[in-house]
């Protein structure tokens, strides 16, 4: 196979690309365990620092996506100019160091500043992984290879809540564990150190990757050019970055909080959500993702433009019908009814990020990528947990009425999320053939 680190070597095969694919995915799921795994610890989290939802939802969602939204765009600037494989295996030994100090954590203000650190090294990870996908793959095979990588949010949210629900259960049983070096350890803390080694080991993958070929030669396009395209494309972008971020601000809210209604509503022990409720969203948020970027291509190559678009309007209404789960009386109808929603929100995952790689300019991909995740995690991580404990501490002012708040945030995010992608087909169609209409005419990969 010919050297893939420079400009205008040839192409890596299929077979090696989606290697690569599964190797970032698996990153991904990583960085997803390591993320998710507060949502099934709030109660002994809570109990120990002795904090509210509010203060739990900020672990969950502000400490992480402050600093992970606004480092992408540097990082995302050093995907486009360094080595993107470096810098996806130096982000991932960062958060996995800092995840396991989450474990050694001993007050609220120690947990908040590892947390901050978990989302500086994660914010390294995309992208990077969306620039190389986009080097390895053709256009017509990118919204399905991106949508693989991006099962790795559910599959890691899965995993973190399955996972963590056998360890909880397992470690809850011997009650405080006594570990070399550290001494007497909550089980919560153990699941930390689990995860962060776990993490370390697993930065070792990257000897195998390749830098891709960069299908662009040159200096790396400064952060005001990007801007500037991006802005005389204003309309396609605000709509496609917004509308999906409304959508992650669903998704995140109710992911972050689900394990609690479950727990608080119906009596389930946080061992039990984990497992049923990591199981639904590894299968079901997976298919989700991969079906959205599967009928993304395939509108795609019959000519419609704005498919990743018009996936995320039916992700929108398929979760806006199927929030009835929220109001079951009993909890395994509620797991059932919960289905087709997690499905749903999974949708959009692959097809949002692949869309943006087609209405810029290759030497921008990186750049734009980051700026489209520092919305998109901003809004929807850094403010969907938070803005469901709100609801929950300050207008219901009551633990038990946890239910409303998800169906009340949750309709609210939908309903923007589908006037915004709405808005933004017609500007998003134009962007796409602008960009067309400038490139040379060249063979089709």
């Amino acid at each position: 196979m010919n050297d893939p680190r420079g400009a205008g070597t040839a192409p890596a095969s299929m077979a090696y690309a989606w290697t690569v694919v599964a190797i970032l995915m698996i990153a991904y799921v990583f960085s997803f365990i390591d993320r998710q795994i507060l949502n099934l610890l709030v109660g002994p989290i809570r109990r120990d620092l002795g904090i509210s939802d509010t203060q739990m939802s900020l672990l969950m969602g502000f400490s992480f996506a402050i600093f992970y939204s606004f480092l992408g765009i540097p990082l995302g600037r050093l995907a486009d100019s360094r080595s993107r494989r470096g810098l996806v295996a130096a982000g991932i030994v960062f958060w996995s160091l800092m995840t396991a100090l989450c474990g050694s954590a001993r007050s609220y203000a120690q947990l908040f500043l590892f947390r901050i650190g978990v989302g500086v090294g994660e914010a390294a990870l995309s992208p990077a992984a969306y620039s190389m996908i986009a080097d390895y793959f053709p256009p017509s095979r990118r919204a399905t290879a991106i949508s693989v990588y991006s099962a790795g949010i559910y599959l890691g949210s899965g995993i973190a809540f399955l996972l963590g629900g056998l360890v909880i259960q397992y470690v809850s049983a011997q009650g405080e564990v006594i570990l070399p070096l550290v001494g007497s350890t909550r089980p919560w803390q153990v699941v930390f150190y689990i995860l962060g080694i776990a993490g370390l080991l697993f930065s070792f993958a990257f000897l195998l990757v390749r830098e891709p070929p960069r299908t662009h030669a040159g200096a790396t396009v400064p952060f005001s050019e990007v801007v500037a395209y991006l802005w005389r494309h204003r309309r396609a972008v605000l709509c496609h970055n917004f509308g999906f971020a409304m959508i992650a601000f669903c998704s995140y809210g109710a992911a972050s909080w689900i394990p609690s209604f479950y727990i608080r509503t119906f009596g389930w022990a946080p061992g039990r959500v984990g497992i049923v409720y990591g199981l639904i969203v590894m299968v079901f948020g997976t298919a989700g993702i991969v079906f959205g970027g599967r009928l993304t291509d395939r509108w795609m190559r019959q000519g419609v433009g704005d498919a990743a678009l018009r996936v995320g309007l039916w992700a929108c209404a398929i979760c806006v019908a199927s929030s009835v789960y929220l109001l079951m009386p009993r909890a395994e109808l509620a797991m059932v009814a919960m289905v087709p929603a997690i499905f749903a929100l999974g949708m959009p995952f692959g097809a949002a990020p692949a869309a943006i790689q087609e209405i810029v300019p290759p030497r921008m991909r990186g750049q734009a990528s980051a700026v489209y995740l520092f919305i998109v995690n901003l809004v929807g991580l850094g403010v969907g947990p938070t803005a469901v404990a709100l609801v929950t501490d300050y207008v219901f002012h009551d633990d038990m009425a946890l239910r409303w708040s998800l169906l009340i945030v949750g309709a609210v995010a939908c309903a923007a999320a589908a006037l915004l992608l709405r808005a933004g087909l017609r500007p998003y169609r134009e962007a796409l053939q602008s960009l067309r209409a400038s490139r040379p005419a060249r063979a089709t990969p």
